[in-house]
């Protein structure tokens, strides 16, 4: 014979409050930790070069010229990720961007960056990044494998971009790209897999995800 939910909170102690705060709590936390995730999986303020400008609630779409960098660290041992660029319209001239990943940065990086106007990729902090031409509506897609032979690939509008993948870095790196001085470009962050327009180059890239410590 089933037992009512009161039943059995009066048999453990417990009152109906008590398991209406619990559900309660337990919603709350599930909730706050998906708009945690969500506002993660964003363009960081900073650690982003002062000259990008963020838009929309996951601060995804960026606008301006610089060094933007998401803040989230690259954790799994494969990841995939877009940029899909918008030029403002058809017919605009092509533009190379520079994307990839880079270190953690901070203000005081990008002062000095500002102090020295012909900074290297290494003082730019792009050196694990490469030149890639656009155009209006193109996708870029970055895979990125961390195990036994750490390797950084690129695609453009799916097609595989081999003579520009990186086959060695270190440290924690971050989705990062370095936008031109322009007149009228914007890039958006593609990390929920339902959005992406392209295939990653394998089954073992999935979406990146944000690494969580077991409590």
């Amino acid at each position: 014979m089933g037992c009512c939910t009161s039943c059995l909170d009066a048999i453990s102690g417990r009152s109906s409050n008590d398991t209406r705060q619990s559900e309660t709590e337990l919603r709350t936390t599930s909730a706050s930790s998906s708009s945690d995730d969500a506002k993660s999986l964003s363009v960081s303020r900073a650690m982003s070069a002062p000259t990008i400008d963020l838009h929309d609630r996951q601060n995804a779409r960026i606008t301006g010229y610089g060094l933007a960098i998401v803040g989230v660290s690259i954790e799994q041992d494969s990841a995939y990720w877009e940029v899909h660029v918008d030029m403002g319209k058809e017919g605009s001239a092509p533009m190379e961007l520079l994307v990839g990943v880079s270190l953690k940065r901070d203000r005081a990086f990008f002062k000095a960056m500002e102090d020295t106007p012909a900074a290297s990729q290494v003082d730019k902090g792009t050196e694990m990044m490469r030149n890639i031409k656009v155009k209006h509506g193109d996708t870029i897609g970055v895979a990125v494998q961390q195990d036994d032979l750490p390797m950084i690939q690129f695609l453009l509008n799916g097609e595989p971009l081999h003579d520009i993948s990186i086959n060695k870095f270190r440290g924690s790196v971050y989705p990062s790209i370095f936008l031109p001085e322009n007149d009228g470009l914007s890039a958006r962050f593609v990390f929920a897999e339902s959005s992406f327009k392209e295939m990653p180059p394998g089954a073992r890239f999935g979406p990146l995800i944000i690494a969580r410590g077991i409590i």
